[in-house]
């Protein structure tokens, strides 16, 4: 099979599809692979390296695109991405349908397979391919939250640690999963008072025997969010509903009473965002503030990382990469049910129901396609 990287084209996306050692794997499995010039270099990653690992460089996405099977990808693709695919081609990446109509609509019309990294799943019920990027993005949250909160950068001024003699910061975490569980890890190491809500009493129990003791735990209710809302300088949400839109929980109203220019971190944004003011903003312009508080919803907050990222997320998708390639992509789905989980739009049709019924697409059960 021939199997093409293009260069991320998202404003400040650093990160690349195959790391060069993922390539290696590729080309010894007996399949060609094809990577746009510079398409790594924004980790740390030289045409060089990948010629070394097998690869070939091709000068411009239109090549990538016209000579590859299999196109493999970090962020969803853009709509000048989108009318380069065809019919028959697989593309395989990140792309949190359920927020993006227009996304959804080329790629049914470029009748492709496309299958999504987020909604792929595994016998344990969770979401490996979304993980690694999670474990980022969750870290993440409190250190740009930290920074947003600096009175240089628009926020109140408080320090999350603290000092001796003055109190710390006090950071909300909506969400227990694997964002809520790697936010609340830093914030606890900063020394902040920290919270987490969650709506499972059997996820509160494990965090915490897991933290000692050292955050609080509250069943979330619309009342419970608020009172926590209202005391925190850093809410972070890390709520996630698997490849459907995140729910609403925190309102313009609320934020009226929260602390002035206190800060949130939606990172919840690629689904579309857990407040209802989010709104998804970049690297190069992180922040806006709606009602005296301060947003941060950058929807690829890994790719700042992205060295890190991409070692992560390569550990993951490689496997699920060598099955397509080996087997090819029909096979493959019908021989692994957690890989067909990822199928989001096969042959012009939305094959996962959570996205048509966002959307307001018309569902096709997958099986019926492959």
């Amino acid at each position: 099979m021939k199997v093409g990287v293009p260069k991320e084209i998202k404003i400040h996306e650093y990160r690349v599809g195959l790391v060069p050692s993922s390539v290696y794997e590729i080309v010894r499995n007996g399949h060609k692979v094809f990577i746009e010039s510079n398409a790594g270099v924004g980790c740390g990653f030289s045409d060089q390296d990948y010629i070394n690992a097998g690869a070939s460089i091709e000068k411009t996405a239109e090549d990538i695109f016209e000579k590859s099977d299999l196109i493999i990808k970090v962020k969803e693709p853009q709509p000048k991405e989108c009318i380069l695919l065809r019919e028959g081609q697989v593309i395989f990446t990140f792309l949190h349908l359920a927020a993006d109509k227009v996304q959804a609509q080329g790629l049914i019309d470029s009748k492709s397979i496309a299958i999504s990294y987020e909604t792929v799943t595994s016998e344990k019920g969770d979401l490996p391919l979304l993980s690694p990027m999670s474990e980022v993005a969750g870290r993440m949250s409190v250190q740009v939250g930290a920074m947003s909160l600096q009175k240089s950068h628009g926020g109140s001024g408080v320090l999350l640690g603290g000092v001796p003699g003055v109190s710390p910061g006090n950071v909300t975490i909506i969400g227990g999963g694997v964002v809520g569980t790697n936010a609340a890890l830093m914030a606890v190491g900063l020394g902040a008072n920290v919270t987490i809500i969650d709506k499972s009493i059997d996820r509160l129990r494990e965090l915490d025997l897991h933290f000692n003791n050292k955050l609080k735990t509250i069943y979330s209710t619309f009342s419970s969010i608020e009172n926590s809302v209202n005391n925190a300088d850093l809410v972070i949400g890390a709520v996630l509903i698997p490849g459907a839109a995140a729910p609403k929980l925190i309102s313009k109203n609320m934020l009226k009473n929260m602390k002035p220019r206190s800060v949130v971190v939606d990172v919840a944004i690629d689904q579309g965002g857990c407040f209802e003011t989010s709104k998804a903003t970049t690297h190069d312009n992180p922040t806006y503030v709606v009602n005296d508080i301060v947003h941060y919803c950058v929807a690829n907050m890994p790719g700042a990382v992205s060295r890190t990222s991409a070692f992560a997320l390569n550990n993951v998708t490689l496997p699920y990469i060598l099955e397509i390639v080996n087997k090819g992509y029909k096979q493959a789905l019908k021989e692994n049910k957690h890989l067909m989980s990822g199928l989001n739009v096969c042959g012009g049709h939305i094959t996962y129901k959570p996205v048509a019924d966002d959307l307001g697409f018309a569902y096709v059960e997958p099986k019926k396609l492959i």
